[in-house]
């Protein structure tokens, strides 16, 4: 009875895992996890061999998912709840000591390599053989055969993609010169024209096959990744893309599929079959085409510059491609279209944002391009390099190791206090700083010192007898030789500056004038000479001064010339159902978080990931399991990554325009979906490690498949750290840096929903890029944390003076701003989003601008025109003349005054 009570007890608990092992008196190893696929399955009173009784399995299932009858019904949800259920880890309860330094470099994309295999989800991997049969199936390397040909018997599938070698059916793809190439690929592309359904799909697959590389002639993933790259090239250059696109268009409007798939209960693969098809083509000719290498031939620059040309900007339609799938992602939250697969929709309008608009990288040469015409100075110092040169801190210190210290502090005598070195730079440990034995007021698992760790005191008491004690702290210690960022002055912190001096020294003030120093003492006019030598102006406070002008003098300044870039096509194309598509990707982010839970009115985001056929047995639930939570992971990095790329573009192009996405992601809940995204543990989300790289496409193409154990699915893959998944995490810390910087009512929202402690627990990961961006979103908000929080958290201020870039006359860590008054906040925004209406409609609503037309006084001249009357109008033109001109009082005292 009692294990009976202890198991029920860890079911309700982050323990539940322990609760089950220790109620069917079985041991757990080293890393928390029951010992075994059997003994799993005796701590859940099930049989070896398997889900036998299947009312048991669904009986717990729905227990686990809170007796929600359609989640009962989602076949898929078995196997991630079972997952959690069997393998649930414990806790690390001993806190962790060792923080290593990640070793991670931000970029772009991952490998190509690893951004081709996170198209494919592992309920795919079938789907690989399918499609060399369909390719094999149409293959004539002679000449003979047609796809219009009837459908010939298909043998049954293959255990693996390599079973048949391709010598046995004749001549090889790669065998094969240029011009039989293609003269295959037009025959494929002629399999996409005909009536029948299931011969357009069969065409398809077969050029899937195509730009997958066909893996069946390759012996090496680099073979495979060449071929599928030098495919691409030649697909696009016979019109595939363009092909597609018509499909893809035909499949949009597919009203039947989008009522079949409303009216099931559970949606799975085989409802998006057609779909993920044509988008998987699609991905792979983007991706392959987008990267460039030194060794392409002329031909292919050329096709890129072709292709992105194409892609910017609309050719047979009216909008751009990225437009499209914006409209397929509303569609599919607005719940009109629930099969569609969302992880490749997103993934390829990612790369399509990326290859049109450009990189992080391009980014940068376009900045410093755009400040060359603006006539204004270089920047001082490429952001890219800064911040890639840049060194980790120390994560902070657990509570409990904090606990175990005080303990150990206890049995020994204290020691004499020593004077502390400057700001403990660079990471260096050292054994002469006193311990921090504060607690956070707001944060119960963290010490106060903020990111700059220490060591424990064993290790301490094992240094000191090797260190002479009369060798000062401070010459251990590596000092850079200056601070990473050359200091900012906005032209408005030298006005503030200015106020404040003649408001003190002279009893009045000039309003905007930073010339006039009459007056003033000597070492004002040398703080005005400081700030002026740093002072930035940037694109963005260019675009707001033409702006005011331009709606100051609109007759005067004539009509704006906007270049037609890339960004300015998409931000036309998006305006008006902007608000939608922002709303949309927040949904699926929401849906895709870690910290979500499962509600009955949340979007299914699993659609192109469950199968057809229910899990029965445990491998098979744990494989579901890790793709399930691959496939949120890749959701959450595509939509982090073009969030982040449209708000960077838009910025560039226009301030107004980054604004115009930023107030409605404000309003639609984005700062506190990151922050809620952020309150979980960090370092096991970053640690994560929910892949099978067997299963990995390019590999599982070319290799045998070894057999999966529930053991090797447990050990996942040796890498320290999860690439798309800190990926993720610093995207979403820039879009909230981009959100709240120089907003103060934003600011206060961070505040509102206590981001502080949160953020310092992210700062656990010893990556300088992710650190530099959380310590900014600290620094911003220090000024309203209050004295006491600032006190107990000095080494994290140290951490902020360190990495971030200072701002001359900021006083952020003392809360004396002038811009800090509460009750501006709701008129700053009403003020921000007046600019950005009067900015969208005199750029975009042109037939509003009437007034501002030439109007012809002449009275001679509008009596002379001729216009155009209706054919009825001689028949009511005597009622007419009554109605408008003969009862009408002539009022002739205003008539003359006028004249």
């Amino acid at each position: 009875m009692e294990a009976m009570d202890f198991r029920r007890e860890g079911l309700r608990s982050a323990r539940g895992a322990v609760g089950r092992v220790k109620a069917a008196g079985l041991r757990r190893d080293e890393r928390g996890c029951v010992n075994g696929a059997a003994c799993r399955m005796q701590a859940v009173d099930l049989k070896p061999g398997g889900f036998g009784a299947g009312e048991k399995w669904r009986a717990r299932v729905g227990l686990l998912a809170g007796s929600k009858p359609w989640i009962s019904a989602c076949t898929g949800l078995f196997a991630a709840r079972a997952r959690c259920y069997f393998y649930a880890p414990l806790p690390n309860t001993q806190g962790s000591v060792d923080f290593p330094t990640v070793e991670f470099e931000y970029g772009d994309t991952d490998s190509r390599g690893a951004e081709l295999a996170e198209l494919y989800s592992y309920t795919e991997e079938p789907e690989l053989s399918t499609n060399r049969r369909c390719f094999e199936e149409e293959f004539c390397p002679q000449g003979m055969g047609s796809v219009f040909s009837a459908p010939r018997h298909r043998a049954a599938p293959r255990p693996t993609h390599r079973s048949v070698p391709s010598a046995a059916r004749g001549r090889q793809w790669p065998e094969l010169d240029t011009a039989q190439q293609r003269a295959q690929i037009l025959r494929l592309l002629e399999g996409l024209e005909v009536v029948s359904r299931e011969r357009r799909l069969r065409a398809a697959r077969a050029i899937l096959y195509l730009a997958q590389g066909v893996f069946g002639d390759c012996e090496s993933e680099g073979d495979v990744l060449h071929w599928s790259r030098h495919n691409s090239f030649l697909l696009y250059q016979l019109g595939t893309f363009s092909a597609f696109l018509e499909l893809l268009s035909m499949e949009i409007d597919n009203s039947q599929a989008c009522s079949s798939a409303l009216r099931k209960p559970a949606i799975s693969l085989a409802d998006s079959t057609e779909l993920r098809v044509l988008l998987s083509v699609m991905y792979l000719l983007v991706e392959n085409i987008r990267v460039e290498l030194e060794t392409d031939p002329p031909e292919w620059k050329s096709c890129r510059e072709t292709f992105r040309t194409e892609l910017s900007f609309p050719m047979r339609s009216d909008e751009p491609f990225a437009l499209l799938l914006f409209t397929m992602v509303t569609k599919f939250c607005s719940g009109h279209a629930p099969h569609f697969p969302m992880k490749k929709v997103l993934l390829l309008l990612w790369k399509v944002l990326l290859f049109t608009l450009g990189g992080f990288e391009a980014l940068q040469v376009m900045k410093v391009r755009r400040r060359e015409e603006l006539g204004l100075p270089p920047l001082p110092e490429d952001s890219i390099q800064v911040m890639r040169s840049m060194r980790a801190a120390s994560p902070p210190t657990c509570s409990i190791e904090l606990a175990e210290q005080q303990q150990k502090r206890g049995h020994r005598s204290r020691r004499p206090l020593m004077k502390q070195d400057s700001l403990d730079i660079y990471n260096e440990r050292d054994p002469f700083k006193n311990d921090e034995t504060g607690v956070d007021e707001e944060e119960g698992d963290e010490v106060d010192g903020g990111i700059e760790g220490e060591l424990d005191l064993m290790e301490r008491d094992a240094l000191l007898p090797t260190i002479p004690a009369q060798r000062p702290p401070i010459e251990r210690v590596s000092f850079p030789k200056g601070l990473p960022w050359a200091p900012k002055v906005r032209q408005k912190d030298i006005e503030h500056f200015l106020e404040a001096s003649r408001n003190k020294f002279i009893g009045f003030t000039l309003g905007q004038d930073t010339e006039t120093l009459i007056g003033l003492p000597r070492p004002i006019h040398e703080s005005v000479k400081t700030l002026k030598q740093h002072k930035y102006v940037s694109i963005s406070d260019v675009q707001i001064k033409n702006e005011e002008e331009l709606e100051k003098c609109p007759m005067s300044l004539g009509e704006e010339e906007v270049q037609e870039t890339p960004c300015e096509v998409l931000y036309r194309a998006m305006l008006y159902n902007l608000p939608q598509y922002m709303i949309a990707l927040l949904k699926i982010l929401l849906a895709a978080a870690p910290t979500s839970k499962a509600k009955t009115d949340s979007i299914n985001i699993l659609a192109d990931v469950l199968p057809e056929e229910m899990p029965i047995t445990v491998l098979q639930s744990m494989k579901l399991g890790i793709d399930v939570n691959r496939h949120k992971e890749i959701i959450v990095k595509s939509i982090s990554a073009l969030l982040l790329l449209l708000l960077k573009h838009f910025k560039l192009n226009h301030i107004y325009q980054f604004e115009y996405v930023s107030q409605h992601l404000v309003f639609a809940n984005c700062i506190p979906l990151i922050l809620k995204f952020f309150n979980q543990n960090i370092m096991s989300y970053i640690t994560a490690k929910n892949s099978i790289s067997v299963l990995d496409y390019p590999h599982c193409t070319v290799h045998e498949l070894p057999e999966l154990t529930a053991e090797s699915l447990e050990a996942g893959d040796n890498n320290q750290f999860c690439w798309r998944n800190l990926f993720s995490c610093i995207n979403l810390l820039r879009i909230l840096n981009k959100l709240t910087k120089w907003k103060h009512s934003r600011t206060m929202m961070l505040v509102v929903f206590k981001s502080a402690p949160i953020l310092k627990r992210a700062l656990k990961v010893k990556q300088a890029m992710m650190q530099l961006y959380v310590l900014k979103l600290l620094k911003i908000q220090t000024k309203y944390l209050g004295r006491q929080w600032r006190k107990s958290n000095m080494k994290t201020m140290s951490a902020i003076y360190q990495k971030v870039r200072h701002r001359m006359n900021d006083d952020w860590a003392y809360g004396n701003d002038i811009d800090a008054r509460p009750w501006d906040f709701q008129a700053e925004e009403c003020t921000l989003r007046a600019s950005i209406e009067a900015f969208n409609s005199r750029r975009y609503d042109k037939p509003q601008d009437s007034e501002f037309a030439p109007v012809d006084n002449c009275l001679q001249s509008v009596l002379g025109q001729r216009l155009e009357l209706p054919e009825d109008f001689h028949y009511s033109y005597e009622l007419w003349l009554e109605r408008e001109v003969f009862s009408q009082p002539i009022r002739w005292e205003e008539l003359l005054r006028y004249q």
